[in-house]
């Protein structure tokens, strides 16, 4: 399995400040309680001893606190994700801080970028230069995304990139296409949210065709169960209730933004958070016992004077790591946000933007982290070039968490200290040589130059891992696929 990397995780609350948030969470759930546009929902908590009172357009379920902490207790700490690759599986355990980054967003556009020649005015030198080009996404861009993802070694899960708007792609066919243009390019373990709730079944059966005799699930799915503040949205609380069902992964996601739909403070936004996130959660056991479930946390900051998110800001990077130690401290596996910035184009400015997130949401401990990989404008925009940026600087991160070996490495040391004072050169270059071969030494940075060069050198190594090959779905399954399920055959 792709083993992550175990931090001793950095925490902004003490146990009692926990406590205090879990139970401002259950008293919110009493009330004011849930508003819910969903009637099954509602039926499921009122067979389960939850107040029910009707409105003109919802209803609002007043949770007990009992029904809450039973459901948690059936959350199992321990989430299996398969992978088309035994290699790529992924075990999340809630209790463990082993922290592993993917990709993740439905991004409208993507940002190409070309290479034009400048002649300066005044010196006559001439300069290559990149000039970027905004489009809408595609189903070939989802797939080279994915293809890219599988040769990026920091990658350790593929969440969809991108929101395929393909003339032939309709909310029918949605659903299967996105997912067998990511499962065919990739053998790392496939994430993505359901469009129409009605191609459930098709996309599992489709994935366990490709998936065979593995018996752990190679895809898994996003449900943002709740409209912020407080309210299960009708189609998104159906797609839980159905996955739940059928007893898949689901990661049960909320994203209140703190200063419109959630309090700006901290413990405000904390609690209602936790109290959305434990109401969704609650739900799935209710349809089913035991379905794996990830703690969704994914809030945000507002920007006061349009109203839009602040990815960038301080406050987001303190309510994630708030956010990781709530699962933690229901055990329950923590998908969490980091990578993300307002930054428009790619390079020092996004990385930089995206780094704080990138490292406090490691040291936080948080399981499974999605986002972190090419994002820019918000969740707006994909770039490939980004993504590789993004691909160098987690690796980076992870080399600086990995754990330390100081009882080994000081035996080591105390040997070589005593063989080189014996020496006339008093150097440890010959020494030093094995551990830098070994990959026991951080990353060296491969894109050096200025922000024009890197982007330029960032760029040819996209097109050569975009050359580089991919172990594709067999073509027997293939041609099964294409009859069974309204998958397009030109995806690649």
């Amino acid at each position: 399995m792709r083993e992550g990397i175990l931090v001793k995780p950095y925490e902004r609350l003490e146990q009692e400040q926990l406590e205090r948030i879990h139970e401002a969470s259950l008293s919110i759930l009493r009330d004011p309680g849930i508003l819910s546009y969903n009637k099954e929902a509602v039926e499921i908590f009122d067979d389960n001893g939850a107040e029910i009172s009707a409105h003109t357009e919802y209803w609002r379920i007043s949770i007990p606190e009992g029904l809450v902490e039973e459901s948690v207790k059936h959350a199992p700490s321990v989430v299996q994700l398969g992978a088309r690759e035994r290699e790529n599986r992924l075990i999340l355990d809630g209790r463990e801080p082993r922290v592993r980054f993917g990709t993740g967003s439905e991004a409208n556009i993507i940002l190409d970028i070309a290479v034009e020649d400048f002649v300066s005015e005044e010196t006559g030198i001439k300069r290559s230069f990149p000039v970027f080009q905004r489009r809408r996404g595609t189903i070939q861009d989802l797939c080279q995304a994915a293809h890219l993802c599988e040769h990026l070694p920091n990658v350790d899960f593929f969440i969809r990139t991108v929101n395929i708007q393909d003339e032939d792609i309709t909310e029918g066919n949605k659903d299967v296409n996105k997912f067998f243009a990511s499962l065919n390019n990739t053998k790392k373990h496939v994430m993505a949210g359901l469009t129409n709730v009605e191609k459930l079944d098709d996309v599992i059966r489709m994935a366990e065709i490709i998936s065979g005799d593995n018996n752990e699930p190679v895809i898994s799915f996003i449900t943002c169960v709740t409209k912020s503040p407080l309210q299960f949205v009708e189609d998104t609380t159906q797609n839980l209730i159905e996955i739940a069902k059928r007893g898949y992964p689901v990661s049960i996601s909320a994203s209140p933004q703190g200063g419109s739909t959630a309090p700006l403070q901290e413990a405000g936004m904390l609690a209602q958070l936790n109290a959305e996130i434990l109401a969704g959660i609650t739900l799935a056991q209710l349809v089913r016992k035991k379905t794996p479930v990830l703690y969704g946390s994914v809030p945000l900051r507002v920007r006061m004077d349009n109203l839009d998110n602040m990815y960038g800001a301080p406050e987001t990077n303190r309510y994630n790591i708030d956010g990781v130690q709530m699962a933690r401290f229901y055990g329950i596996p923590c998908y969490s946000t980091a990578g993300i910035g307002d930054s428009r184009f790619p390079g020092i400015e996004a990385s930089v933007n995206k780094l704080l997130s990138h490292l406090f949401i490691a040291l936080s401990g948080a399981q499974y982290i999605h986002y972190a990989f090419g994002l820019l404008e918000g969740t707006n925009t994909f770039s490939f070039e980004q993504a590789i940026l993004d691909d160098v600087h987690i690796g980076m991160i992870k080399s600086m968490l990995k754990e330390q070996r100081i009882e080994e490495e000081l035996q080591d040391s105390l040997t070589m200290i005593r063989e080189v004072m014996n020496t006339s050169h008093k150097m440890f270059t010959r020494y030093a040589r094995r551990y830098l071969h070994a990959g026991d030494v951080i990353p060296f940075y491969p894109f050096e130059g200025d922000a024009n060069e890197t982007l330029l050198k960032v760029k040819a190594r996209n097109e050569e891992l975009l050359s580089s090959p991919v172990d594709e779905i067999p073509e027997e399954i293939k041609k099964r696929i294409f009859q069974e399920f309204d998958v397009l055959e030109r995806i690649k």
